[in-house]
């Protein structure tokens, strides 16, 4: 036993070791993906706060309309964001939902591709498996201190870290939709003459589009779950009052900023979720 402890593998000084090559060596690649990043955040910023409350309010009741067609539904969302702004948290849900949608754009952008080919792959996805396992399951903190090393400060460390732990659900329910599609669908495509390019995009995803649809909204949920660990790196948002109420022991703040969180949950789901899909 003590010659075990005594012999101990260095993990942690290789890790740290592979960290100060990438801040000497690569610097400026993660200056660049730092830019870019923030860039695509202060876009989705700008379009939720440049307008007055009310026209985005009348945008999403809209879009709630649209997706749903549920006068309920568009009653709830339109009295839920009103709710925010009696509450004074307007600007930062924009804050927290741009942080959100980024992620969850680069998390679907990647994660079902991903899957597709983990799927057309099994090799690929027999790799693929323990390091989605990984980024489930391994603590938060753990990789924001690298995140913070390489891009410093702010809304990029926080989205970074949102999509390592976000991610993994497009992967593996796109991965889930695709291998499901029964065989006879895809021995009926292939007799009728379908190219392989023509079989993923006539029969599988169509077959695979619920399970894709519900990584959607996992990933939604997921990077919902991350505001208050954004707002530890110097993300804005909700994350920040929250901490704040913690801090502070404040029950009154803890309660308004945990319903504003609910809500945004709430409508994002619904207008994403697949009428008769997935519950």
């Amino acid at each position: 036993m003590e010659w075990l402890e005594d012999n101990q593998i260095p993990l942690g000084n290789w890790a740290k070791a592979a960290v100060d090559w990438l801040t000497d060596n690569a610097a400026w690649v993660f200056d660049g993906l730092s830019a870019g990043l923030e860039a695509v955040i202060m876009a989705v910023l700008w379009v939720l706060q440049a307008p007055h409350p009310f026209v985005v309010i009348a945008a999403v009741t809209a879009l709630a309309w649209w997706s749903r067609r549920s006068a309920w539904f568009c009653a709830f969302t339109a009295l839920g964001l009103l709710l925010i702004i009696n509450q004074g948290y307007w600007e930062e849900t924009t804050e927290t939902l741009a942080l959100v949608l980024s992620a969850t754009a680069l998390c679907m952008g990647l994660g079902v591709p991903i899957g597709i080919a983990a799927a057309r792959r099994p090799w690929l996805f027999t790799v693929l498996r323990p390091i989605l396992d990984l980024m489930q399951t391994i603590p938060t903190f753990v990789y924001l201190i690298p995140a913070l090393i390489l891009f410093g400060l702010g809304m990029v460390p926080g989205l970074i870290a949102t999509v390592i732990f976000a991610i993994p659900a497009p992967i593996r329910l796109t991965h889930l939709g695709v291998t499901s599609t029964p065989k006879p669908l895809i021995e009926a495509g292939l007799a009728f003459g379908a190219t392989r390019r023509q079989l993923l995009y006539k029969v599988e995803l169509p077959w695979a589009m619920p399970q894709i649809m519900a990584g959607l909204t996992q990933t939604i949920m997921l990077s919902l779950s991350m505001v208050v660990i954004a707002a530890l790196v110097g993300a804005d948002g909700l994350g920040v009052p929250t901490l704040r109420a913690l801090n502070q022991v404040n029950i009154a703040k803890g309660f308004e900023v945990g319903l504003a969180i609910v809500l945004i949950a709430i409508i994002l789901d619904r207008l994403f979720r697949r009428p008769g899909g997935q519950k």
